[in-house]
């Protein structure tokens, strides 16, 4: 991996992490589209560090609170009287179904799920559940982050689980499933980014394991640098995202969706691009 490609990864990285876009496909696209070699799984795993630290610093004091309430919910043994020990239960177990399918599948997401076929179609299918949940939640009256309850938690964490196949998106899946349990766009995306601090987490560490060798080939300095550039996008990609959903639904996305995934079937069809 070279400077440039680390630096365009990163950066792809960071601005489509948090966005219900789909990183992962971003990351298959535009090598693809650059003619450059699929960086793999691993490596997109990785990547994610510096977005993982992005959602760590802008959430801080969030998490914060969340700690302190975890351990003073475990000193009184009342887990969900307090609202950030109840959010920091919600989170812990929101996440358990993608740390059991993501094990469980974890050949299939990292070969032939990365298929650009199944990317170009997962994009547009997931365009439109996130345009059904749009229209249910405007006809709803929808809760803030403060009413989040354990269904909403879990309903968010089985979302999560489709973000395993490339093109779903973390952000899309969760703030769908969010918006589909009556949650504001906002109150959707905030628990959607805290949820994504132990999966990613979690990817990042086995991946960085399992893979040090293939990492190593690819470069530690391009990967850092990598990391770096996801960091500061990513952080300013959750400040953009935060903001704009607290007035904005997701149209713009699920249109932006819909017109990359009819042009990547498009493509992969004339055989500009090959799977």
């Amino acid at each position: 991996m070279t400077i440039l490609q680390a630096v365009v990864l990163g950066l792809v990285q960071g601005l489509t992490e948090f966005i219900p876009i789909s990183s992962t496909a971003h990351l298959r696209i535009v090598p693809a589209l650059l003619g450059w070699p699929d960086p793999g799984a691993a490596a997109t795993a990785v990547i994610q560090f510096g977005t993982l630290v992005a959602v760590l610093i802008y959430f801080f004091g969030d998490l914060v609170k969340m700690t302190r309430g975890f351990f003073r919910g475990l000193a009184t043994r009342q887990l969900f009287a307090d609202p950030y020990s109840a959010l920091s239960w919600y989170v812990i177990l929101g996440t358990i179904p993608i740390v059991i399918l993501g094990l469980t599948f974890k050949d299939f997401i990292e070969t032939t799920a990365r298929g650009l076929w199944i990317i170009a179609f997962t994009l547009v299918f997931m365009a439109i559940i996130l345009l059904v949940a749009e229209r249910w939640a405007a006809r709803q009256q929808l809760r803030g982050i403060e009413e989040i309850n354990l269904k909403d938690a879990m309903a968010i964490g089985l979302g999560q689980c489709l973000s395993l196949i490339p093109g779903m998106s973390r952000s899309g899946t969760t703030i769908m499933a969010g918006l589909f349990r009556k949650l504001t766009h906002a109150a959707a995306a905030r628990f959607s980014f805290l949820l994504s601090i132990p999966a990613i987490t979690a990817a990042g560490v086995l991946e960085l394991y399992a893979e040090r060798e293939h990492l190593a080939t690819l470069g530690w300095t391009p990967i850092l640098v990598a990391v770096a550039v996801a960091f500061v996008s990513g952080y300013a990609s959750i400040h953009f995202l935060i903001n704009f959903l607290k007035t904005h639904t997701t149209r713009v996305f699920i249109y932006y969706r819909i017109v990359v995934g009819v042009m990547m079937m498009a493509m992969l069809a004339s055989g500009y691009l090959k799977n």
